[in-house]
C-alpha cells in the first residue's frame, strides 16, 4: 500500500487570533492561467430559490466548535459547496469513480449520487466507472455510468462497480487517467484507499495534469479521523441492534441463557459502544480500545457468574478486534495481513465463547446455555437506512462541487455539522479510536453496570497517555452525540449566517 508521505507540502493559512487554514490543493497551485467558467448552477432552477446558492470563497469550518474565552481560533477547514466560477465546462468533463476495500452501506447511493449530481447540477454526461477498484484501472474493464443506469442502485448493498483490496499501481492507474482522458477521479474507500488517492494526486500534480482526485472515505467501523463520522455507520449500529435483541430473546428464554454478538470494529469498537448504548439489552461490551481480562477477581468471569445469579441471563457484545491479545495461540496469524494491509483477527467471538464454556463446566460446574452470533458481514452487506442515504447524497454533492470548482487532493466530511474539504493527510495521520477515558465510554459503563476491567494501574496509565485532540469537545469522543445535539449547538447569528445552501440545502445545522 503506498506511503502516508506526501511530496507536496500542504497549504497553511494563518489569520488573526490564531485562526489556521489547513486548506486542500487546487489547480492554480500548479497549472498558471486557467480559464473559469461561470457556474452552471445560476439557470439551474433547483437553486433559483435558495436565498444563497454558492458558497463564499472565505467560508471556512473550525474544527473544534467549543473554545475558552482566551482560547485560539485553532484549525479550520475549507466549507464545501458550489462556488461561483468553475474550471470545467460541463461538456468537457470525463469522469470516473471507483470503489475499493471492504463492502459498506451506502457505497451505491453515493455512487448514484456522484453521477447524477455530475448531470442534473452540471450537465455532465461522461462518467465511467471502475470495475472491480484500483486494479480496474489497467484491466481496461469499465462501465458507462448514467442517470438511467443507476437509478434503483441505492436500494441495493454491496456496489455496482465491484471492489478490491490492493492492487494499487500509481503509474499504472495515472496512465490509463491519461489514456482515456478522464480529468476526474472520485474515489470511494477507507484510509488504504485515500492513502492511494494521496499518491495518485501526487503523480497527476507531478505531471502537470488538470485532474480533479476526490475522495469520500468509507469506512463501517467509523474510526477516520477529523469527520464526525463516516457513512454506513448509523446503518450499522442499526442493524447490529437486531442481533443483539436475537441474542437477548435466546438468552432470557432458557436458564442461565448467555447471547455473545460479534461486531466489527478491528481497531475502534464505535459499532459497538453505540450498538450497546442504543439496545440497552447488553451486559456488558468489550471494544479493542479497552483491555479485560478472563480469569481471578474483578475478571469477565466472575462478572458473568454474578450477573447469571442476578438475572439469570446476560447478553455480551465484542467487537472483532478485542482480545487480540489474550489469544496466544493465534499471534503467529495476528502477524499476517490482508491486500490492504490489515491485520488477519482470529475470530474472537468464537474464541470467548469456547472459553466461557469451558470455564463454567470444568472450574464453576454452573450448567449455561450459550448461543454466539456473528452478523458483521450481513451488517455491512445491506442497503443504507434514510439517515445515511441523506448523508451520502450530500458528501456525493460537495465532491462534485469541490472538483468542478477546481479543487483537487481532498476528501470531503462532516466537520461539526458541516460539510468540508480535507486534506488527504488529515484522512491519513492516525485512526479514530473511542477514547476510554471519556465521559462516552463513562456513559456506556453506567448503562451496562459492567467493570471496566482496568487495573489501577491501566486506568493512571490511560489517563497519563497523550490522546488526540478531538473535533468536538477536548477530552470528548469525536461521535459524541449526547453533547453535539445538546451542548455544542452553533449560536443563532451563527446559524442564519451559514445559510449558503451547502450542496442545495440551505442549511446543515
Amino acid at each position: 500500500m503506498p506511503s502516508n508521505d506526501s511530496d507536496s507540502p500542504m497549504k497553511i493559512v494563518h489569520g488573526d487570533a490564531g485562526y489556521i487554514l489547513e486548506d486542500v490543493p487546487h489547480f492554480t497551485d500548479y497549472i498558471p492561467n486557467l480559464p473559469t467558467y461561470p457556474n452552471p448552477l445560476r439557470s439551474n432552477p433547483a437553486y433559483s430559490v435558495v436565498k444563497q446558492y454558492f458558497v463564499h470563497m472565505d467560508d471556512t469550518v473550525p474544527q473544534k466548535v467549543v473554545v475558552h474565552k482566551d482560547s485560539p481560533r485553532g484549525i479550520h477547514f475549507r466549507r464545501a459547496g458550489p462556488r461561483q466560477k468553475v474550471y470545467f465546462k460541463s461538456d468537457e468533463v470525463h469522469a470516473c469513480i471507483v470503489t475499493c476495500g471492504g463492502l459498506c452501506p451506502g457505497l451505491n447511493t453515493v455512487i448514484r449520487e456522484i453521477v447524477c449530481g455530475l448531470s442534473y447540477m452540471y450537465g455532465v454526461n461522461k462518467v465511467l466507472g471502475i470495475d472491480g477498484g484500483y486494479r480496474g484501472f489497467y484491466s481496461k474493464n469499465t462501465i458507462t455510468l448514467t442517470p438511467k443506469v443507476v437509478n434503483d442502485i441505492h436500494k441495493r448493498g454491496g456496489t455496482i462497480l465491484g471492489t478490491s483490496r490492493g492492487g494499487h499501481d500509481t503509474g499504472k492507474i495515472v496512465d490509463s487517467i491519461q489514456d482515456r482522458g478522464i480529468n476526474q477521479v472520485y474515489i470511494i474507500g477507507g484510509d488504504g484507499t485515500q492513502r492511494g488517492a494521496t499518491v495518485i494526486y501526487e503523480e497527476v500534480r507531478r505531471r502537470g495534469l488538470k485532474v480533479a482526485i476526490a475522495g469520500i472515505p468509507k469506512t463501517i467501523d467509523n474510526d477516520i479521523p477529523v469527520i464526525d463520522k463516516s457513512f454506513g455507520f448509523d446503518t450499522a449500529v442499526e442493524e447490529a441492534q437486531r442481533a443483539i435483541n436475537a441474542a437477548h430473546v435466546e438468552a432470557e428464554s432458557i436458564e442461565n441463557g448467555i447471547g455473545v454478538v460479534k461486531l466489527m470494529g478491528r481497531y475502534s469498537g464505535f459499532i459497538a459502544m453505540y450498538a450497546t448504548l442504543a439496545s440497552r439489552d447488553v451486559d456488558c461490551c468489550l471494544i479493542p480500545e479497552s483491555p479485560f481480562y478472563l480469569e481471578g477477581k474483578g475478571g469477565l468471569f466472575e462478572f458473568i457468574q454474578k450477573r447469571l445469579k442476578e438475572n439469570g441471563h446476560m447478553v455480551i457484545v465484542i467487537a472483532e478486534g478485542a482480545g487480540q491479545d489474550l489469544l496466544t495461540e493465534s499471534m503467529q496469524a495476528m502477524d499476517q495481513k490482508d491486500a490492504s494491509g490489515n491485520k488477519l483477527l482470529q475470530d474472537v467471538g468464537l474464541w470467548i465463547s469456547h472459553k466461557i464454556k469451558d470455564h463454567f463446566a470444568r472450574k464453576d460446574k454452573i450448567p449455561i446455555n450459550l448461543k454466539y452470533i456473528d452478523p458483521t458481514y450481513m451488517i455491512r452487506a445491506i442497503q443504507s437506512n434514510a439517515s445515511d442515504n441523506v448523508y451520502c447524497t450530500l458528501l456525493a454533492q460537495s465532491a462534485v462541487h469541490g472538483a468542478m470548482a477546481g479543487y483537487t487532493g481532498f476528501t470531503v466530511g462532516l466537520v461539526n455539522g458541516r460539510h468540508t474539504y480535507i486534506p488527504f493527510n488529515r484522512i491519513n495521520e492516525r485512526q479514530n479510536k473511542v477514547v476510554i477515558t471519556d465521559r462516552m465510554w463513562a456513559r456506556l459503563l453506567s448503562s451496562t453496570n459492567q467493570p471496566s476491567f482496568l487495573s489501577p494501574k491501566d486506568l493512571e496509565e490511560a489517563k497519563k497517555a497523550e490522546q488526540p485532540p478531538t473535533e468536538l469537545l477536548e477530552g470528548n469522543n469525536c461521535n459524541d452525540v449526547g453533547d453535539a445535539g445538546k451542548e455544542e449547538q452553533p449560536p443563532k447569528d451563527e446559524q442564519e449566517s451559514g445559510n449558503h445552501a451547502d450542496n442545495g440545502i440551505k442549511t446543515e445545522n
